[in-house]
């Protein structure tokens, strides 16, 4: 079994900048993709961006140019710098990775955005 444990979240100011971590521990053997999704108040979870074991990144058209996706893979780690935020990404935010047969979500951390 694999945990995915995010940190990072918080309250922050339009315009202001936040760094979630996600580690995963456990019985990790290999992990492909690793990403974050997100999830407000009566909305569907969405991706906000995902990283390859290679380095791949894929983002959402609504982050494109002020989040950053990044990964470590000595340390089953991958990051998410958020800057230029904006009320619109106030959402709990979620942890993902998947290996080649299962797939694996984190608790979740809460970012608010205040106008």
């Amino acid at each position: 079994q694999v945990q995915l444990v995010e940190s990072g979240g918080g309250l922050v100011q339009a315009g202001g900048s936040l760094r979630l971590s996600c580690a995963a521990s456990g019985r990790i053997f290999r992990l492909n993709n690793m990403g974050w999704y997100r999830q407000a108040p009566g909305k569907q979870r969405e991706l906000v961006a995902t990283i390859t074991s290679s380095g791949s990144t894929n983002y959402a058209d609504s982050v494109k140019g002020r989040f950053t996706i990044s990964r470590d893979n000595a340390k089953n780690t991958v990051y998410l710098q958020m800057n230029s935020l904006k009320p619109e990404d106030t959402a709990e935010y979620y942890c993902n990775a998947n290996s080649v047969l299962y797939n694996y979500w984190g608790q979740g951390t809460q970012v608010t955005v205040s106008s």
